[in-house]
């Protein structure tokens, strides 16, 4: 096994970016950099499974110089949906391979700008192992089975906790495989259940109110006579978390080979076999 790869991980202050970190740290062949950018709270520190990570502001000469220091350096970003387009663009200035877990912004937007970038990068909604195995099959039966489900209608409903600004990516991932089974939805019909008491009517355990992810999807025949449920109930961001590593060994892996290819989804991780 050669040297491990170091990992920088932005939005540690974060329930995700913490968990992500602690799963580098519990990691083999990752090393946990004690170094992190943060817009609003530089100048403290995280402690993190026995390491201070200190947080510094963005910067893409910082970035570029850790880079130097810390060869095969990956940057995990768990930010906010609203920086998604800057963070990435300040990493592949900076020439950094990196796995975007945060969701939001424009992705077909992003998508053309880190590949334009030529950036080794995994973007992707979802970081979830099997949630990743259930989006690809979707896909699959809609490129296979296209409008197999027309004139059927759809109810998405997606519980997570409260300070998830955004819809669930793997909601609108499941939508658009939908779409092209010949399902008229949209994503803004998504219900989103952020509130404490719509969350519990869910079934969510009380002890997970503050990290779950919790959907469920229901196509009904014109007729009501037929009725499909699909639904995947996740407590805890452990699951999240897994998936993030093996996207950083991943595109530490692609990089190092100079890969053609730079941009990758976590479906290409997942074919792979890195799950």
């Amino acid at each position: 096994m050669g040297p491990a790869v170091p990992v920088l991980v932005n939005g540690i202050t974060g329930a995700m970016g913490y968990a992500t970190a602690a799963e580098v740290v519990g990691r083999d062949g990752l090393r946990l950099l004690p170094v992190a950018f943060s817009g609003r709270r530089a100048g403290q520190v995280v402690a993190c499974e026995g390491v201070a990570v200190e947080l510094q502001p963005y910067s893409v000469e910082a970035l570029a110089a850790l880079h130097a220091a810390h060869p095969g350096l990956v940057v995990v970003d768990y930010t906010h949906p609203g920086a998604v387009h800057s963070n990435a663009a300040l990493y592949a200035a900076a020439g950094v391979p990196f796995v975007m877990g945060t969701t939001g912004g424009d992705r077909a937007r992003l998508q053309a700008e880190v590949s334009a970038a030529g950036s080794y990068a995994v973007v992707a909604p979802q970081m979830g192992k099997q949630l990743v195995a259930l989006q690809a099959a979707f896909e699959h039966l809609g490129e296979r089975y296209p409008g197999a489900f027309a004139g059927y209608t759809l109810a998405v409903t997606e519980a997570h906790q409260a300070g998830k600004a955004d819809t669930s990516g793997t909601a609108k991932a499941l939508v658009a495989s939908f779409q092209r089974l010949g399902v008229a939805f949209e994503v803004p019909d998504i219900v989103k259940v952020r509130s404490r008491d719509g969350q519990l009517a869910m079934g969510v355990p009380e002890e997970h109110l503050a990290g779950h992810a919790y959907h469920t999807y229901r196509l009904t025949s014109p007729d009501r006579l037929v009725s499909f449920e699909v639904q995947h109930n996740v407590c805890g961001r452990s699951i999240y978390a897994q998936g993030t590593v093996d996207a950083v060994l991943f595109i530490a892996a692609r990089a190092r080979e100079r890969s053609p290819k730079t941009l990758y989804s976590m479906v290409d991780v997942l074919a792979a076999g890195m799950l």
